[in-house]
C-alpha cells in the first residue's frame, strides 16, 4: 500500500505532465496570442482596406533599397516617419506623437505608398502581382456593351499627384471610363501612372483581346441615319437664322415707312388745313376789300 508521501508525489508528477501536454499543445498550434502573423503588416492592412482593391502589396525589399525611391522625399512631407510607418520600423513604435502628428504620418504614408506602387507595377514582379488582379477582374469591367464585360486596367491621366483620379482603360475598345465604386473613383491616378496599362499589353500580349467587330448604329424607323444628315443640319439652322435676321431687318424698315408715311401724312394733313383757315378768312371779307363791320364813310 502506497504511503501519503507516495502518493503526494505521484499527484505532482500527473499535474506536471498535464501542464507539459498543454504547453506542447499550443506550441504546436502555433498561435501564441499577439503574434505578428495575426497583427500583419502595414503593407498587407492598407491594402486590405475598402477601396485599396485596386493596390498590389509592394515587396519590402523593394522599399528598402534607397535606388527605388529616388526623388520622393522632396514629394512627401514627413517622409523619414512615413517610411518607417510602412516598414513598421521599431524607431517609430518608440516616438511618441501627438493625434496630429499621427494623422499627418499617415497620410503621408499612404502618399508614399501610393508612389512607390506606381514605380513598383513597372517592375517584372509588380506586372506578374499586377495580372494575377486583372485575371480576377478585380480592377472592373469595361461598361461598353460591345466589349463584352471585357477586363479593365487602372491608368492614370497625369504621372504628378493631386492632377486627376484613376481611370479604367479597356484593352478592347482602348477608352478609359470611370470606376463604378465611389470608393475606387477617389484614389490618386498618379499611384498607376500613364504607363502601366501599355506596358502591361506590351509585356503580356497573349492577354491583349481583339479588338471589337460590332459597333452600334443608330437608326430611325429602322433606317440608318447618313453621315449628311448631320452636316445639312447646321447649313440649315444657318439658312433660318438669317431669313429671321433679313424678316427682322423688313419688318423694321416697314415700320419705318409707316412711321415716315404717317408723319407726312400729318403734315400735309395741317398744311391743308391752314390753307382752309386762309380761304375761310378771304370769304369773309367785303368784296371791296373792306373788313366786315366797318362802315363806309
Amino acid at each position: 500500500m502506497a504511503s501519503p508521501h507516495d502518493a503526494a508525489n505521484m499527484s505532482e508528477d500527473k499535474a506536471t505532465a498535464d501542464a507539459d501536454e498543454l504547453l506542447s499543445d499550443s506550441e504546436e498550434s502555433g498561435e501564441p496570442e499577439g503574434s505578428e502573423e495575426e497583427v500583419g503588416s502595414w503593407i498587407s492592412w492598407f491594402c486590405s482596406l475598402k477601396g485599396n482593391e485596386f493596390f498590389c502589396e509592394v515587396g519590402e525589399d523593394y522599399i528598402q533599397d534607397d535606388f527605388n525611391l529616388s526623388g520622393l522625399s522632396s514629394q512627401v512631407p514627413y517622409y523619414d516617419y512615413a517610411l518607417d510607418l510602412i516598414l513598421d520600423s521599431e524607431s517609430l513604435q518608440n516616438e511618441v506623437l501627438t493625434e496630429q502628428a499621427q494623422e499627418m504620418v499617415e497620410e503621408a504614408a499612404e502618399i508614399l505608398y501610393g508612389l512607390i506602387h506606381a514605380r513598383y507595377i513597372l517592375t517584372s514582379r509588380g506586372l506578374s502581382a499586377m495580372m494575377e488582379k486583372f485575371k480576377n477582374c478585380d480592377f472592373g469591367r469595361c461598361p461598353r456593351v460591345y466589349c463584352n464585360g471585357q477586363a479593365c486596367l487602372p491608368v492614370g491621366l497625369s504621372d504628378i499627384p493631386r492632377q486627376s483620379t484613376v481611370k479604367l482603360f479597356c484593352p478592347k475598345c482602348e477608352d478609359v471610363y470611370y470606376p463604378r465604386s465611389k470608393y475606387h473613383g477617389n484614389l490618386d491616378g498618379a499611384y498607376f501612372g500613364t504607363t502601366f496599362a501599355h506596358l502591361f499589353q506590351l509585356t503580356y500580349p497573349q492577354l491583349r483581346p481583339s479588338k471589337p467587330s460590332d459597333r452600334y448604329v443608330p437608326k430611325v424607323f429602322g433606317f440608318k441615319i447618313h453621315p449628311s444628315a448631320y452636316e445639312q443640319q447646321p447649313a440649315g439652322a444657318k439658312r433660318s437664322a438669317s431669313q429671321q435676321q433679313a424678316a427682322r431687318q423688313q419688318q423694321q424698315q416697314q415700320q419705318a415707312g409707316e412711321g415716315a408715311r404717317q408723319a407726312n401724312g400729318n403734315a400735309a394733313a395741317g398744311e391743308q388745313q391752314q390753307q382752309q383757315q386762309q380761304k375761310q378768312q378771304q370769304s369773309q371779307q367785303q368784296p371791296d376789300g373792306s373788313k366786315p363791320g366797318v362802315a363806309k364813310t
